[in-house]
């Protein structure tokens, strides 16, 4: 509703004088929207620090969001970007969130290992373990709406070669179970994004270690696990919020998961409002009537 003077009615709100609350117009302020990609931080594949047999399951990607946010010029907005968990020789580490502003996503869930068998939950979960043991190991499960579960890992108490780890669920898809003796299962397939222009796929899940073959990562940076003795699983794709593979170690021996991918933040802005206020160091581009940014570490937007 025009105001006869070229503004425009708000909502009415609470504003307290002398004592007695009165209802007046605020004036709504000059919006505008925003589309923003967001990546979290996959997890490491899991890994092993005893000489007994065992293969690790894959890492979990990033929990992955496309928003629309509302955008108050001269407001000042946070990103931030989720580091990758690190692989070790042992149970390995959980991916971290990526947000902006009041938006985040969930970091993925690492694959499982010697010491913690099932794969842990998060924006996707990691794959279970394979031992040498009579145990089943189940896959962790991913958030709603960011990623999928990971796979089962396959275990044999009286054969060692024929153990095999899930793999890490991706942003589209559940992670494979180990389909077979001695196979690892691939890790689940990341999803496709467009808003740069050109179709880039983030978030793939690792692939699970195995005693004969390994699981391959899924697409979009998940990282392949690793076969046969004493092998370390591949890392994820940095800023690809990937999940690392997972390490091997059939017939015993030490060995490492591989590291998570650290996450990403994309903004798309209209050109005509962009005001290349930045801190982080983005790359900027330009796509139709649109700016885009692209961040792969941590920084601000000012609107």
């Amino acid at each position: 509703m025009d105001r006869g003077n070229g503004g425009v009615i708000g909502p009415l709100v609470l504003y307290p004088s002398s004592g007695i609350w009165s209802l007046k117009n605020v004036q709504q302020s000059n919006t505008y929207l925003a589309t923003i990609f967001l990546q979290a931080g996959g997890g490491s594949g899991g890994g092993n620090s005893t000489a007994n047999s065992y293969v690790g399951g894959g890492g979990g990607a990033g929990g992955q969001l496309t928003k629309t946010s509302v955008l108050v010029p001269g407001s000042i907005y946070a990103i931030t970007i989720g580091a990758g968990g690190a692989g070790t020789a042992g149970a390995g580490t959980s991916g971290s969130a990526s947000s902006f502003a009041t938006i985040t996503t969930v970091g993925g869930g690492k694959g499982g290992s010697f010491d913690t068998p099932a794969g842990t939950s998060g924006g996707s979960g990691g794959g279970g373990a394979g031992r040498a043991v009579t145990e089943t190991n189940l896959g962790g499960a991913g958030t709603s709406g960011q990623g999928f579960a990971g796979g089962t890992g396959r275990s044999d108490a009286a054969v060692a070669a024929n153990i095999g780890g899930g793999g890490g669920g991706g942003a589209s898809a559940v992670g494979a179970n180990s389909p077979s003796s001695g196979v690892g299962g691939a890790g689940g397939a990341g999803n496709a994004t467009s808003i740069t222009g050109s179709s880039v796929t983030y978030g793939g899940g690792g692939g699970g270690g195995a005693a004969v073959t390994a699981g391959a990562g899924g697409s979009g940076g998940g990282g392949n696990g690793g076969q046969g003795a004493g092998a370390n699983g591949s890392n994820a794709t940095a800023n690809t919020g990937g999940g690392g593979g997972g390490g091997a170690a059939y017939l015993g021996g030490s060995n490492s998961g591989g590291n998570g991918g650290s996450g990403k933040v994309i903004m798309s802005i209209p050109t005509q409002i962009y005001t290349g206020v930045t801190t982080g160091s983005p790359t900027v581009t330009t796509f139709g009537t649109f700016t885009i940014l692209q961040f792969n570490s941590s920084g601000t937007y000012t609107a």
